[in-house]
């Protein structure tokens, strides 16, 4: 079973160390990590780098490690600019990359955007035409509510064919059948608890047999919040102090999506984690992301069961 890590994101105004980030994705490759991830947050309290430049980085550092983003909020991108970024960054790794996309809900500044919240769905679906036609069709021409196109070509086209896996995000039912029908896998949220994502891995199941697609073609990854510590009232301590730098006051209502503790807790949580459906699981630190992925590498995956040794 593959597992992946998190890509370190979180810098304040010049505190980023390159030396540091490259030591540290090519230590996830060298420990066996299947991918490591990156995730979006445009506005925010929180000092996060962009997805796109921050895979690219990693890329130029790392030979196997695939990179991925869960998840692309795409109603805020032009659809156009977006497959010409991701298609140079599929080029430019070699065929590496992982494509994570999702509406991101109604709670997001849209305005700030040019975005109608109002049409988010249909926003979201075209977009994502759009982007297969340009990575797919030598020339297109396309007729959309947003965005129209006439015999317009984009190369090149992305290293992997057709193109790269799109994974999809949400919680909807509604978006879980979507993701069946558009995308490539389903990608459960951070803040989603185990209980909650075994509920999606079933909507999702049901969806692909109702398709009649085959469940070999279409993936089921969860992102794991971990902390792991002996200490486990300090575990926790540092889980609720990650989740507020990245949800805010939101965090408050996230207590019970995180894993927590010493290994041995650990290993049970990601195992309900994997028994739930899970076929990838992305490890994020929740604070000393090398040394985290170091523990989880020697403490915790070796422990799970139908797991690989890291290495």
């Amino acid at each position: 079973m593959p597992f992946a890590i998190s890509i370190p994101q979180f810098y304040s105004d010049g505190a980023f160390d390159p030396t540091a980030f490259r030591t540290y994705v090519r230590r996830a490759e060298a420990l066996g990590y299947h991918s490591g991830w990156t995730q979006e947050q445009v506005l925010g309290p929180g000092p996060n780098l962009s997805p796109v430049e921050t895979m690219t980085y990693a890329a130029s550092c790392t030979e196997t490690l695939r990179l991925g983003c869960a998840v692309f909020v795409t109603p805020l991108h032009n659809p156009v600019h977006l497959a010409k970024s991701l298609s140079s960054l599929d080029q430019l790794s070699r065929g590496r990359l992982e494509i994570g996309i999702g509406t991101g809900g109604r709670g997001r500044m849209f305005s700030a955007f040019g975005v109608d919240p109002d049409r988010l769905v249909t926003r979201f679906t075209e977009g994502l035409r759009v982007m297969k036609e340009l990575w797919t069709q030598p020339k297109v021409t396309f007729e959309g509510r947003f965005w129209q196109l006439s015999e317009a070509a984009m190369e090149p086209k992305p290293f992997q064919k057709p193109h790269p896996p799109v994974w999809f995000g949400g919680s909807h039912p509604a978006a879980l059948r979507r993701a069946v029908r558009l995308g490539d896998g389903f990608f459960g949220a951070g803040s989603t608890t185990t209980a909650a994502f075994a509920e999606q891995v079933r909507i999702v199941l049901e969806s692909l047999a109702d398709a009649g697609r085959d469940p070999k073609t279409f993936r089921i990854a969860k992102r794991v919040y971990i902390t792991v510590d002996d200490n486990v009232q300090r575990a926790r301590e540092r889980t609720a102090e990650g989740l507020e730098m990245i949800y805010g006051d939101f965090s408050r209502r996230l207590g019970s999506v995180a894993v927590a503790g010493t290994p041995e807790d650990c290993v049970r949580g990601v195992q309900q984690v994997i028994d739930s459906g899970a076929e990838l699981v992305l490890f994020t630190p929740m604070f000393d992301q090398a040394a985290q992925m170091e523990r989880v590498a020697a403490e915790v995956i070796p422990q799970l069961t139908g797991s690989v040794d890291p290495g």
